[in-house]
C-alpha cells in the first residue's frame, strides 16, 4: 500500500501509540481501542516508530482487520484499521433460544460444604458447554461494549441451567461449569489489577518464529483471534475476587457440595511471564511468581472461608514439562509465550515450591489438585502422550487431599503407576473421555472403576472425565448433551460400585 497525502475517510477513534513497536506494547493500545468499535468502523493509529509499517499489515491479516490508508508527515504516521467481522467458532451445539431457568423462589442457606463425601463419588473437572448466548455475553465483555455486572447477570441464567443438568445426571459434588470464564486459566486477565486480556494473536510479535507460530494457531480447532492471553502491564493484585463469586452463586442455588477450579500457580506463572512485557515489571520469573502466590492465598481463603467443599487446583501444564518435545517455538500447550523453560527436574521442582508455597497451612482435605495432558482438540494426536511416573516425585509430596488425573486413555499410562501415592490422598481417575461423543457404558466404567479399587482401596475413589467439557469457551470438545449423558453413565456406576463394596 502507497503513502496517501490524506486519509479517504475521518476515523471513528483515534489514539496515539507515540514510538511504541508492535512487539513493545502498541498491539495492546490497539485491542483496548478496536475493541469497542462495530465491525466496518474506522481506527486511526498514530505511531512515529518506523518498524510499525511492517509488522502492521501482519498482525492485519492474521486478525482479520483491514488498513485501508496510511499518511506519513516528517516522523509522524497514521494508519487507519477498519475493523473486521469477529471470526467465530462459537459452539454449534449451543442453543440459539436463551431459555429462561426455573425460577428460585428464595435464596436457601447452603448447607455445610465440608461435609464428607460418599465413596465414589461423582464430579465434573470445571468446564461445561455454553450456551450461544453465553458465548456473545463473554465476547461483548471482551470487547467493553457490555459491564461486568451485565455479563455476570447472564452468566447466573448459564450457571443454572448447568447445575439443572447435572441435577437430573445425579452428581455428587457439582460445579457451575465455568460458564464465566472464556478459557481455564486466562480470565484471571480479566480480574487482576495491572492486566489486560488480548487476543493470542496479538501476541505474534511475542515469539521466536512467527511463522511456526501462525500455523500452530490454525492447528486448534479454534481461531487464535477467540482465545485470549493475559498480558502484565504493572505489578499485579487481585482487584476483584479470580472466583469466590462463582462459588457463592453456585451455593445459593444448590444445597450440594460445591467444587471450584482455579489455574494453579505455576500454571498462572508460565502464563503471565511474557518476556516483551514482564521483565520491565519483575526482573525475574521468581518475583513474578511471589506475586501470583499471594493472589491465590487470598483467593483460596476466601474460598475455604465461604464453604467451598473442594479447591481445585489445574496444572496441565506440567505434563507440558515432562512430555513436551524442546523446540525454539514457544508451543500454545505450555501456556507460556515468554521464557524457556529450564531442565525438567529445575522446572519440577520450582513448581513444586510453587505449590508448596501457596497451600501452606491450608487444610489438604478441601484442596485437589488436577492434570492432564492437554484438551483443546479432538484430535488425540495433537494431545502430549506419557504415564505418571515422572511426575511422581512431585505428585508425593504436593499437599492436597485429592488428585483429579486423566487416565481414560492410552496416552495417560497404567493405573498401576499411582500404586505408590500415599494412603492419604484421594484419587479422583478419569473414567470418561471429553473428548470423544461416544457415551461409555456403564459397564466398562464399573470394569475399570473395580480394577482402580481393588488397586488403591473403594473409599479413596472418585469418579470423573477426564477433563472439562469446554476448556475454551469456543471450542467445546461436546455438546451439552453429551457431557450430561457422560456423567449420568458415571452416576449410574458410581451406584452399582457402592452396591458392590457394600458402602451404601
Amino acid at each position: 500500500m502507497e503513502w496517501n497525502s490524506n486519509h479517504p475517510q475521518k476515523p471513528n477513534a483515534s489514539f496515539d501509540g507515540a514510538d511504541l513497536d508492535c512487539g513493545n506494547g502498541l498491539l495492546i493500545l490497539i485491542r483496548k481501542h478496536l475493541g469497542p468499535l462495530e465491525p466496518g468502523q474506522v481506527l486511526e493509529i498514530l505511531s512515529t516508530d518506523t518498524t510499525v509499517e511492517e509488522d502492521l499489515p501482519s498482525w492485519a491479516r492474521l486478525t482479520g482487520n483491514d488498513i485501508i490508508s496510511k499518511t506519513k508527515n516528517n516522523s509522524q504516521r497514521s494508519y487507519l484499521v477498519r475493523k473486521g467481522k469477529r471470526i467465530s467458532s462459537i459452539n454449534l451445539f449451543a442453543d440459539t433460544i436463551r431459555p429462561i431457568p426455573q425460577a428460585i423462589a428464595q435464596v436457601q442457606q447452603p448447607t455445610p460444604r465440608n461435609a464428607a463425601l460418599p465413596a465414589f463419588t461423582v464430579t465434573g473437572i470445571g468446564s461445561w458447554p455454553r450456551p450461544r448466548w453465553m458465548l456473545k455475553a463473554i465476547h461483548e465483555r471482551l470487547e467493553n461494549r457490555i459491564s461486568d455486572e451485565e455479563l455476570q447477570t447472564t452468566a447466573n441464567d448459564a450457571v443454572s441451567l448447568v447445575l439443572q443438568a447435572q441435577d437430573r445426571a445425579g452428581v455428587d459434588l457439582v460445579t457451575d461449569g465455568e460458564q464465566r470464564r472464556d478459557s481455564y486459566a486466562s480470565f484471571v486477565g480479566s480480574r487482576l489489577a495491572n492486566c489486560q486480556l488480548i487476543p493470542i494473536s496479538d501476541l505474534l510479535p511475542y515469539v521466536d518464529d512467527p511463522e511456526k507460530f501462525a500455523l500452530e494457531l490454525k492447528a486448534l480447532d479454534v481461531q487464535g483471534s477467540e482465545i485470549h492471553h493475559p498480558a502484565v502491564l504493572g505489578p499485579i493484585s487481585r482487584a476483584k475476587p479470580l472466583v469466590l463469586h462463582e462459588l457463592q452463586y453456585l451455593q445459593s442455588i444448590t444445597h450440594k457440595p460445591c467444587k471450584v477450579a482455579i489455574p494453579g500457580p505455576y500454571l498462572l506463572t508460565r502464563t503471565l511471564w511474557l518476556e516483551c512485557l514482564s521483565e520491565k515489571i519483575y526482573q525475574t520469573r521468581e518475583e513474578l511468581a511471589s506475586s501470583v502466590i499471594k493472589i491465590l492465598r487470598e483467593e483460596i481463603q476466601d474460598l475455604i472461608t465461604s464453604g467451598a467443599t473442594i479447591i481445585q487446583l489445574d496444572e496441565p501444564v506440567l505434563t507440558e514439562v515432562v512430555f513436551g518435545k524442546p523446540s525454539k517455538q514457544r508451543s500454545f500447550m505450555c501456556g507460556a509465550l515468554g521464557e524457556k523453560m529450564k531442565p525438567t527436574h529445575e522446572e519440577l521442582e520450582f513448581a513444586a515450591e510453587l505449590l508448596a508455597r501457596t497451600l501452606e497451612g491450608f487444610p489438604k482435605e478441601r484442596l485437589a489438585l488436577h492434570i492432564c495432558r492437554g484438551n483443546w482438540s479432538k484430535d488425540e494426536s495433537v494431545a502430549l502422550a506419557g504415564d505418571y511416573r515422572p511426575l511422581m516425585p512431585l505428585l508425593q509430596k504436593v499437599p492436597v487431599g485429592i488428585l483429579f488425573l486423566e487416565l481414560c486413555t492410552p496416552r495417560a499410562g497404567e493405573m498401576e503407576v499411582l500404586a505408590n501415592l500415599p494412603e492419604s490422598y484421594l484419587l479422583g481417575l478419569g473414567m470418561v473421555n471429553p473428548k470423544s461423543e461416544v457415551i461409555e457404558s456403564v459397564e466398562e466404567i464399573v470394569k475399570k472403576a473395580t480394577k482402580a479399587a481393588n488397586l488403591f482401596g473403594p473409599r479413596r475413589l472418585l469418579l470423573n472425565p477426564d477433563c472439562g467439557f469446554a476448556t475454551f469457551a469456543d471450542s467445546p470438545l461436546a455438546p451439552s448433551e453429551i457431557a450430561e449423558a457422560k456423567m449420568y453413565a458415571l452416576v449410574q456406576a458410581a451406584r452399582i460400585l457402592r452396591q458392590n463394596f457394600n458402602l451404601i
